[in-house]
C-alpha cells in the first residue's frame, strides 16, 4: 500500500522560525517516519512576501544573486534576489525595503523610501532578465513607490524644479514629474507583481490607513500620509491622463503597487499562484494521495490569498485532500474547511512559549506530520 502513496508537501515559511524549504523537508521526514514507502514531493511555497526568492529557487532552480542597495532609511544592505534559467528575475521588496530590516525604534514611514527596490530592478535589468517577478510584502515604506521610481530614473520635482527628498512625507511638495530619464529597458520587459493585497491606494482601506500603523505611523501621520499619497495620485493623473489609485492592489507595499501599475505597466497576480506555477504545483498534485501545507499562523484571513488557501485551491482541482499545519490557529480558522482544507492542526503539543515554538518548529512539524500520517494510514486500513 505504501509504495503507491504520493504526498505533496507545499508549505510557506514560518516567520522568524523556519524557511519554506526547511519546513517542507521537516514535514517530509515526519511523513516518512510513519510511512517509509511514501513518495514525497516537496514544493516550497510563498505568497510574495519574505522568503519568496528562496522558495522559488528551491522549487524551480536558478541562481541566487546579491546586490548591495539602500534599505528603507538609506543604509547599505546586501539584498538577495534570484535569476531563473529562463531569464526570469525574482525580487522581493522585503529584501531591500523590508520592515524587519529596521529596528522598531528606528521605523519612520514619513522618511522610509523604496529606492532599494528600484536598485534591485536595475540589477535584474543589468543581468539581462527578460521578465521580473516582484514580490510585495513586509515593506517598511509608505511612499507610493516614489523611491523605486527615482532609482529607475524618474524625477519627482517641487514647484522650484528641485528633486523631492525621500519618503512619503515629502510627496505633498510634488508639483511635476519628469519621466524622460526612466530606464528605457523597462518598456521591453514584463513585470509581474506577486501580492496578496488588494487594497486601493487611499482612503479607509488604503495603504496608509490599513498598513501605516504596522510601520510605526502615529494616527496623525496616517492622516498626513494618506493625503500625501492622494496628492501624488492627483499629479500623476494630471500629467499622465490615467488614475489607478482605486484599482485593486494599488495600496500594496505602502502604495508601491500604484507606482508599478502607473509607470511600469505591471501585471498583478496572487503571489501564491505565481510561485505555484514556477514550482509546478498543479502537475505535482496529479496522482497525489494527500497534500500538506502550512504557515506560521492561520485564521479566517488566510483565505484572502495566503499560501494555504492557494495550495488548497489547486489541490481541490486535482481531488486531493489537504492538511494544514500552523504555528497557531486564530479566530475563524474553521472557515478554511470551506476553502478546501480538510483539517488544520496547531504545532504546539501543549502549553509552550512563543520562543520555544520558534526554536523547535522543525521538530514540531515533523511530529505533527508523522501523527497525521499515522491517522491516515489507520483510516486506510479500516477501509480495506
Amino acid at each position: 500500500m505504501t509504495a503507491a502513496v504520493k504526498i505533496v508537501i507545499a508549505p510557506d515559511s514560518f516567520k522568524e522560525s523556519v524557511s519554506a524549504p526547511d519546513a517542507a523537508a521537516a514535514i517530509a521526514r515526519g511523513v516518512k517516519a510513519a510511512c517509509p514507502g511514501a513518495q514525497t514531493v516537496c514544493i516550497p511555497m510563498a505568497d510574495g512576501g519574505e522568503g519568496t526568492v528562496q522558495a522559488v529557487l528551491a522549487a524551480a532552480g536558478g541562481q541566487a544573486r546579491q546586490r548591495t542597495v539602500n534599505d528603507a532609511l538609506g543604509h547599505k544592505v546586501d539584498a538577495g534576489w534570484g535569476l531563473l534559467d529562463d531569464g526570469t528575475a525574482v525580487i522581493e521588496m522585503a529584501a531591500a525595503a523590508g520592515l524587519e530590516l529596521i529596528a522598531p525604534s528606528k521605523r519612520d514611514p514619513m522618511r522610509a523610501s523604496s529606492h532599494g527596490v528600484g536598485e534591485l530592478i536595475l540589477a535584474a535589468l543589468d543581468a539581462g532578465a527578460e521578465r521580473i517577478i516582484l514580490g510585495l510584502g513586509g515593506s517598511a515604506t509608505n511612499d507610493a513607490g516614489a523611491g523605486m521610481l527615482t532609482a529607475l530614473g524618474l524625477r519627482l520635482l517641487d514647484k522650484e524644479g528641485r528633486s523631492l527628498p525621500p519618503g512619503g512625507g515629502a510627496l505633498g511638495q510634488l508639483a511635476s514629474i519628469d519621466t524622460h530619464g526612466l530606464d528605457p529597458r523597462l518598456a521591453r520587459i514584463r513585470i509581474d507583481i506577486a501580492s496578496d493585497v488588494d487594497n486601493p491606494l487611499c482612503g479607509a482601506q488604503g495603504a496608509s490607513q490599513v498598513f501605516g500603523p504596522q510601520k510605526g505611523a502615529t494616527p496623525e501621520q496616517v492622516e498626513t500620509l494618506d493625503g500625501m499619497l492622494s496628492h501624488f495620485a492627483d499629479v500623476c493623473a494630471r500629467q499622465l491622463g490615467v488614475d489607478r489609485r482605486h484599482e485593486a492592489g494599488a495600496g500594496a507595499a505602502g502604495g508601491l503597487g500604484f507606482a508599478a501599475k502607473t509607470f511600469l505597466n505591471a501585471h498583478f497576480r496572487p503571489g501564491v499562484d505565481i510561485v505555484a506555477e514556477l514550482g509546478g504545483l498543479a502537475a505535482a498534485m496529479e496522482g497525489a494521495t494527500l497534500a500538506f501545507t502550512g504557515e506560521g499562523r492561520m485564521d479566517a484571513q488566510t483565505l484572502r490569498g495566503k499560501t494555504p488557501a492557494g495550495v488548497a485551491r489547486i489541490a481541490r482541482q486535482a481531488g486531493v485532500p489537504v492538511v494544514a499545519l500552523a504555528g497557531s490557529l486564530g479566530e475563524g480558522y474553521e472557515a478554511l474547511h470551506a476553502g478546501g482544507i480538510s483539517a488544520a492542526f496547531s504545532l504546539a503539543p501543549g502549553p509552550i512559549t512563543l520562543q520555544q515554538a520558534l526554536n523547535d518548529a522543525e521538530r514540531l512539524l515533523h511530529d505533527r506530520a508523522r501523527d497525521v500520517m499515522q491517522l491516515w494510514m489507520a483510516a486506510q486500513k479500516r477501509m480495506l
